[in-house]
Parts: structure tokens; C-alpha cells; sequence
């Protein structure tokens, strides 16, 4: 039997929530290489990096082998990019919960903790798009406890509120990034994967959503 070819390259640097991403892409059809820092994607497929943990722990595991620096030119070179939760908040230049460890630096802004509320912030939240023609509202799961915040206003795709609102989504040219977990928000969330696929490659997804979607 012949595997379809991979359509997308999900990026697996032994930390973060690589597990729940790699089960959403395969209920949804979506076939995928996997890199990293041992096997550096070339580029020639869209990259997603999903991210659990802490700011400067992920940005460790980044710089294995050099691959953040591998990271950087695919994305200024163009590379579209889909970030998940740390995935989001490595593309800021800084983030108060590792004074001193630089970001990816590709977005200009910082990473800012929540400061009322119940922090981390654990559950569904529903979000709200800055891009309403194209972009759906809906519901989506949460586990942060630091939010961006965008130099630039106009790189914001997704506000939500908690304790105030906050950025829950940024897109910037080809950089489109989610804080909240698609992988883990039924069928809005893998809806939401899907959509960037396609548009990054015209790949359609499985979206038969007639059974219930798990993590």
C-alpha cells in the first residue's frame, strides 16, 4: 500500500504537546512528516510546532543542535507556520516568565502573565475574531498562564477575555499562531486546523465530525 505523501511538517522537540497534535492530524486525514532538531525540516512544507510547558524549558529544547536558528531562516524565508500554545509565545521577543531568555523575536511584543483571576487559566473560553469575514467565533480550550501581547494591534486574529481581554490568537503574514489548544476543542478546534491547511496547502481534511472528537 502507498502512504499518501505528507502535506504538512509537524515538529517534535521532545517537549510540549507533540502526542495530542500528531493524533488531531491523523483524525483528521491530514498526513504529516515529523522534524526536529535531529532531522531539520528543508522548508519545502508548512511547519507546525505545538508547545506545553515552560517559556524558557521550550526555548532550551528549540536551541538543541541549532535548531532554532534552522527555525528562523525557514520562517523569515517565508515558510508558513502554525504555533500552538508555547508555540504561540516563542515567536515574542521576551516573555516575563524567563527574564532574560530571548524568544524567536519574529513577532515584536512580549509575553505578560495574567494577573487576577484564577491563574492558570484551565478550560473553555470562547473567542472572538478580529477577522470575522473569514475567521469564525467559537469555543476552544485553555491551559496558560502568560498571554502575548502584540507590539502591533493588527497581528492579533483572535481576542478572548479573562479578567480582561486578552490575545488568544495571532497571525502575522505567514505566522499564524493559536494560544488556546485547537487539538483539544472538538470539532471547532480541529475545524480551525483544517482551514489552515487548506489554505497553506489545499489539502482537505476528514471534518465527518459525527462521532465525538477526543485529545
Amino acid at each position: 500500500m502507498t502512504l499518501p505523501s505528507p502535506v504538512v511538517d509537524l515538529i517534535d522537540i521532545g517537549a510540549g504537546n507533540f502526542g495530542s497534535m500528531s493524533r488531531c492530524l491523523e483524525r483528521l486525514g491530514i498526513p504529516y512528516r515529523v522534524v526536529g532538531p535531529d532531522s531539520p525540516p528543508q522548508g519545502d512544507r508548512p511547519l507546525i510546532l505545538p508547545g506545553v510547558g515552560s517559556f524558557g524549558g521550550f526555548m532550551q529544547a528549540l536551541r538543541r543542535n541549532g535548531f532554532d536558528q534552522i527555525l528562523m531562516a525557514l520562517l523569515r524565508e517565508g515558510t508558513p507556520y502554525l504555533g500552538v500554545c508555547v508555540g504561540l509565545q516563542v515567536l515574542f521577543e521576551s516573555s516575563a516568565e524567563a527574564p532574560g531568555v530571548k524568544g524567536l523575536g519574529l513577532i515584536p511584543g512580549h509575553v505578560a502573565p495574567y494577573r487576577s483571576g484564577k491563574v492558570p487559566q484551565v478550560g473553555w473560553n470562547q473567542i472572538h475574531s478580529c477577522q470575522p469575514d473569514t475567521w469564525d467565533d467559537g469555543f476552544v480550550y485553555f491551559v496558560n498562564s502568560y498571554y502575548a501581547i502584540p507590539t502591533a494591534h493588527d497581528a492579533i486574529l483572535y481576542l478572548a477575555d479573562y479578567s480582561g481581554p486578552f490575545c488568544a490568537a495571532v497571525q502575522a503574514a505567514h505566522l499564524t499562531a493559536f494560544q488556546f489548544h485547537p487539538e483539544k476543542s472538538g470539532a471547532f478546534g480541529h475545524s480551525l486546523m483544517a482551514r489552515w491547511v487548506s489554505e497553506q496547502t489545499g489539502f482537505s481534511a476528514d471534518l465527518d465530525f459525527s462521532r465525538e472528537v477526543r485529545s
